[in-house]
């Protein structure tokens, strides 16, 4: 009779971590909420639209990035291991959670095309993007970011379609220690000439 009692508890103890493991699993993997993200995101409508379309070129498009690509941005202002004055200031603000339904919410909207316009460099541009330039030691954009752009979620970000102005930016801003949150790309800019840097944004900007 003991050894039955004994059992039963033991039963019903592994019952119960089991339902707090599942109850634990459950709320790791919970979606984002993408209405909260929203409202959350008004705020940020005047440099990136209100769906993070193609407003100006000196900020970047945030429609269709991969969300973990967003959340790690996002959480990295917060921290200040990426600098920008008025970023800093908008992340300031933001839960874990806020950042999660953000980052989903501009995820989940379609990227629009854009455009390369100068014809001149393109050349140039799709050389380094998808060649690299072995003599400077610095590898093809594609291996990284894909043939198209694309990117890799959590990993590598989506550039295609992303404005020229905005790359060429952050290009200048790894290659010159402004920008030191990704040790690679700041590797890599220090071999890129403004030349090529102008080159590889543009074309860029009209991956799809």
């Amino acid at each position: 009779m003991k050894r039955l009692s004994c059992l039963i508890a033991l039963a019903s103890m592994v019952l119960t971590l089991s339902g707090v493991a599942h109850g634990s699993e459950s709320k790791a993997v919970a979606k984002p909420d993408l209405a909260a993200g929203e409202a959350k995101a008004a705020v940020c409508a005047a440099c990136h639209t209100a769906d993070g379309s193609r407003g100006a070129a000196t900020y970047p498009i945030l429609q269709g990035q991969h969300p973990q690509y967003l959340a790690k941005q996002l959480t990295e202002y917060k921290a200040g291991i990426r600098k920008n004055a008025v970023m800093t200031g908008m992340a300031a603000a933001l839960t874990p959670e806020d950042i999660r339904n953000v980052s989903a919410f501009y995820a989940g909207k379609k990227a629009k095309d854009g455009f390369a316009k100068n014809q001149d460099t393109v050349a140039l541009g799709e050389k380094i993007y998808r060649g690299g330039i072995a003599k400077k030691t610095v590898p093809a954009c594609a291996a990284c970011h894909g043939p198209t752009g694309a990117g890799i979620p959590a990993q590598y970000p989506r550039l295609g379609g992303q404005h020229a102005d905005y790359v060429k930016a952050q290009l200048t801003a790894f290659r010159q220690g402004d920008r030191t949150n990704n040790v690679s790309m700041s590797a890599i800019a220090a071999n890129l000439s403004d030349k090529e840097i102008d080159a590889v944004s543009d074309y860029i900007a009209g991956l799809r």
